[in-house]
């Protein structure tokens, strides 16, 4: 050893480095410490079980979106149109819109954490009802900003007075679910006019419509009605649910176009893949197919709810792919059920079950278990009580 360095054994013990325990340790943000985890629909353990948890088409995929699929894998060592060009093109022909309007990421959620992102700095407010999706309060979080959430009315529908009155100085986004997931419940024509008078035109108003193709409500929204007098609505939609393009992660906002434009600016370069863009412009362009199979599950959610409500469930008036068992601190034992039945259903425990739309077979047997359940409640000595409808522990 060279004169004049120490060896490790002379070392002073003060001079001798940390265990790698001891060192500090990367943080994150203080407010992602508590970041809520978002939990998905659970699938099924074993073959023969029916995913009912996340609200997806039960169809395959249509065939000429499947053969766009496979055009497009040739192409995969390319990257894909940055800004899915003409994706956004052919979705903004489709709702009579400008293309500079059209904003393409993906998934919805992505295209939702964008705009909240952009719009958003720490200390902001985003006024939300709860509850609903329940990545709102993630996206929130992330972005530094503060959810302040309304709870729904009981039957599950948005309290938009509330919401309108929980609006501050602060407040720079409202985001509205229709029909609102969990809950079903979905907002009309007339309450989205009176809504939209009391929001500050410098408040922006994210209309979430990820389920709008299953509403057969009296009074529908008619959101892209609405664009030219309310520059402070955007309107959000997704491929996954009536395309049934779930897998795929694509979806849009449709915004003014300073808006649009600074949007794609700070989205994710290549955010969407070239497969993706494919199927979506395939199944865009599949309108009369489409149409068939949203009435083939709105015609079967009508056939579920009828049984349900003959049961003496209290469902209210479901207008997304799936339907809301009010079942509170007993989602958890339910859900627990269902697996056993041969069916996996998405579980909010103290607040109730969302079940998805799925095939009939699916169906019949979630509506053999809410019989039982209703029959086991009116034989309990105590233990399970009807109220309103509903089973409560």
């Amino acid at each position: 050893m060279a004169m004049g360095i120490p060896g490790p054994s002379e070392l002073d013990e003060a001079e001798k480095p940390s265990s790698v325990a001891e060192r500090p340790s990367v943080r994150l943000r203080e407010s992602l410490e508590t970041l809520p985890a978002y939990v998905p629909g659970a699938a099924g353990s074993s073959p023969g079980v029916y995913k009912l948890s996340s609200n997806e088409a039960p169809f395959p995929p249509l065939p000429a979106v499947l053969t766009a699929i496979a055009d497009a894998a040739e192409d995969v060592n390319r990257y894909p149109l940055m800004y899915a060009d003409r994706l956004a093109e052919a979705i903004a022909a489709h709702h009579g819109q400008p293309a500079d309007r059209v904003v393409v990421g993906n998934g919805s959620v992505a295209v939702a954490e964008l705009i909240i992102r952009a719009m958003c700095e720490p200390g902001d407010e985003i006024v939300y009802a709860w509850r609903s999706f329940e990545a709102y309060p993630i996206l929130v979080q992330v972005a530094g900003a503060t959810s302040v959430q309304v709870p729904n009315s009981p039957d599950g529908r948005h309290d938009l007075e509330a919401m309108a009155a929980a609006i501050t100085d602060r407040t720079r986004i409202v985001i509205l679910c229709t029909p609102n997931n969990p809950t079903g419940a979905a907002i009309t024509q007339t309450e989205l006019l009176a809504f939209l008078d009391k929001v500050p035109s410098n408040v922006m108003v994210l209309l979430d419509e990820a389920y709008t193709h299953f509403v057969r409500s009296a009074d529908p929204i008619d959101s892209f009605a609405l664009l030219s007098d309310h520059k402070n609505l955007v309107i959000l939609r997704t491929f996954a649910k009536a395309y049934g393009l779930a897998g795929l992660r694509v979806g849009y906002a449709v915004a003014r176009r300073r808006l649009a434009r600074s949007l794609r600016t700070a989205s994710t370069p290549f955010g969407v893949n070239g497969l993706a863009q494919a199927a979506a412009l395939a199944a865009l362009g599949q309108q009369r197919l489409v149409a068939e199979r949203v009435e083939e599950i709105v015609a079967e959610r009508d056939r579920v709810v009828a049984a349900l409500r003959q049961q003496g469930w209290e469902t209210g008036d479901p207008q997304g792919n799936f339907f809301w068992l009010p079942l509170g601190d007993m989602a958890g034992s339910f859900a627990t059920d269902a697996l056993t039945a041969g069916v996996t259903v998405r579980p909010f425990q103290g607040d109730g079950v969302r079940v998805s739309i799925g095939e009939t077979e699916a169906n019949d047997i979630v509506l053999e278990l809410t019989a039982r359940w209703v029959a086991r409640a009116g034989s309990d000595a105590g233990d399970t009580i009807r109220v309103g409808g509903s089973l409560q522990g």
